[in-house]
């Protein structure tokens, strides 16, 4: 079993179980895209987390659900680079970073250590090596960091926020009648929503987590039946997703994990107030900070 994987037994037994909280059993996960930049992240304690547990049992006086964040361990192999190497791998792949206690990059697929489930999406879609942005990425998300990641179109955005965001989902106590979405996508487009979504349910397929596209255009009924069956992964514009949350349609109570997609490209697309609405209703809801472009 991963050191990721906190659930107990495979993913198809593991979800079966989830479908006595009445939104039966779920599929789907996130990260990619045509965009620029992004940014991803979630909590931080390193405690183990048996999603089959109930939810109930997990609230706070706040009534905020405990949530994890920090899922790394870097691997003998990674640990032993010195400085030097690491930072002349980061030289060979064009990587540039910026902040503090920065983890090192990932080599291989194997460095990073993701549960079975997820990499058997990986080699089912025969990628041979993480790219600059995941190999990078990857130990950030995994460790719960904020992050602004910035990578040119077709460089593998999509899933250096995306597989992180799977085993965060999983990690976390199993969705209760009502509840919101653990992940949230926000993008500029109808066109990159649906293109995350893609992504989404082709990589998450194997943990059955379900999710949803929302977006302006088109009628809202079976964006708003999705959202009341339960949802761990939403991707959305900003504009249907505060329509959905006026309508009381869903809530950003567990969200967990937010993503900002081609944040940069919603900014020059005037979707600041949007933003700024989500994300400050979002840290409204947290127990704990998360830190978004």
């Amino acid at each position: 079993m991963s050191r990721y994987d906190s659930r107990a037994g495979d993913p198809a037994s593991y979800r079966e179980r989830r479908s006595d909280s009445g939104f039966g059993v779920v599929g789907g996960g996130g990260y990619e895209g045509s965009g620029r930049s992004s940014s991803y992240s979630s909590s931080n304690n390193k405690k183990e987390f048996d999603r089959g547990a109930g939810a109930a049992s997990t609230l706070d006086l706040d009534g905020l659900t405990h949530f994890e964040k920090n899922f790394y361990i870097e691997s003998s192999s990674i640990a032993s680079m010195t400085e030097d190497e690491v930072g002349a791998y980061r030289l060979k792949r064009q990587i540039t970073v910026e902040g503090k206690d920065i983890p090192k990059p990932v080599k291989e697929f194997r460095d990073i250590g993701f549960p079975e489930y997820v990499m058997e999406e990986v080699l089912k879609a025969g990628f041979v090596e993480p790219t600059p942005i995941q190999a990078q990425g990857w130990p950030m998300a995994l460790k719960g960091r904020d992050l602004i990641g910035i990578a040119e179109t077709g460089s593998g955005k999509t899933l250096a926020y995306l597989l992180p965001a799977i085993v965060h989902v999983n990690a976390q106590p199993i969705l209760a009648p009502g509840d919101g979405p653990i992940v949230l996508v926000l993008a500029p487009t109808r066109e990159l929503a649906v293109q995350i979504q893609q992504e989404a349910t082709k990589f998450g397929a194997s943990s059955r987590i379900k999710n949803t596209c929302i977006y302006g255009g088109v009628p809202k009924g079976p964006q708003v039946r999705d959202l009341q069956k339960g949802v761990e992964i939403v991707i959305a514009t900003p504009g249907r997703l505060i329509d959905m949350l006026e309508s009381h349609h869903t809530n950003l109570r567990r969200v967990t994990y937010l993503v900002l997609d081609e944040a940069d490209r919603m900014l020059d697309m005037g979707f600041e107030p949007q933003m700024k609405k989500i994300v400050s209703q979002y840290y409204t809801s947290m127990q704990e900070g998360l830190i978004t472009s």
